[in-house]
């Protein structure tokens, strides 16, 4: 059974001679998108581009290619020249989108006859810059990049994303960051990189074509942070010694972080006492994760929290 999500060109889905099992009309973010369908079964999505919110921005398309399988999206493209330039038909290759078809009757041979990498490949131009999406400091990149800083000293982040990274890694590509220490070095993966905050800038450049981009920030600046992150996960670690820690050297901490993600690491609370803890800090938890092993395979207890950053994908 095949799904469409159609807006401008839903007249082209009108003919086509397949089973559908739902259709959806109207203008959607790619997270919206996203929740709707990554854990809705479906044989293939008839997708009009026009369907995603501001689908010029090729990183909302990068969310789409992060949180579903796209080798079973059929995208139907718009007449844009953005959409059909040399560079953003590239980033979609390199996302894995190798169906995109113009018309119905491109849509329904896509459908017989899905297309693979060797297909496109002639269209995909591997020196040419990535469509712009987060900038810093003049680095265009279409990953999806994750910050994540200790609220709490030592609240867990390094482990965290090592165990994020082997979590990941299983079904993106990627790579993750470590900002001004050299704790990295002790997981042996390559793709696990020190570096000093000097060095962002150039790393962003190297991996680019990364679907997801793990950031340990460590003492860099929040508002730095921001500038080149598109989430910033703060960790909190529950003990009594730590939090107070952080009271008395700012009395205000908590009030810096109301409106940031915030999770509670490493915690034992019950659900009673998270909620306490929540009135007491008035700050809401982005998502809460107990003490991990990370020498074992942690996916069930991962996959909440990274189904709320839209990392979700059961296999």
């Amino acid at each position: 059974m095949n799904v469409i999500i159609s807006n401008l060109n839903a007249d082209k889905f009108s003919n086509l001679d397949i089973d559908v099992i739902k259709s959806v009309s109207g203008e959607f973010t790619a997270d919206e998108i996203v929740q709707m369908f990554s854990n809705f079964f479906f044989n293939r999505m008839f997708l009009d581009i026009t369907a995603v919110q501001n689908y010029l921005d090729i990183n909302n398309i990068k969310r789409l290619s992060v949180g579903l399988d796209v080798s079973k999206i059929i995208l139907l493209l718009s007449h844009d020249s953005v959409v059909n330039s040399s560079s953003y038909i590239s980033s979609l290759i390199s996302m894995g989108i190798y169906n995109f078809a113009h018309d119905e009757n491109e849509l329904k041979y896509l459908y017989d006859n899905p297309n693979s990498y060797k297909d496109v490949a002639h269209l995909q131009v591997i020196n040419e810059p990535v469509i712009p999406t987060n900038t810093f400091e003049g680095v265009d990149t279409s990953a999806r990049v994750i910050g994540f800083k200790n609220f709490t000293n030592h609240a867990g982040a390094t482990s965290l994303i090592y165990m994020l990274q082997k979590q990941l890694s299983k079904h993106y590509y990627t790579v993750s960051l470590e900002v001004n220490k050299r704790d990295f070095m002790f997981y042996n993966d390559k793709n696990m990189v020190s570096c000093s905050a000097k060095e962002v800038n150039n790393l962003l450049i190297k991996y680019k074509e990364a679907n997801v981009i793990l950031v340990d920030l460590n003492d860099l600046d929040s508002s730095f942070c921001h500038s080149f992150c598109d989430d910033v996960i703060y960790l909190m670690e529950s003990s009594v010694l730590m939090i107070n820690k952080l009271v008395m050297l700012d009395n205000h901490c908590f009030e810096k972080v109301a409106n940031e993600k915030v999770l509670l690491n490493r915690s034992l609370l019950n659900q009673h006492d998270i909620l306490q803890l929540e009135n007491e800090a008035n700050i809401s938890f982005y998502s809460v994760l107990p003490p991990l092993d990370d020498r074992i395979d942690n996916s069930n207890v991962l996959f909440p929290f990274l189904e709320k950053l839209n990392l979700y994908r059961r296999v």
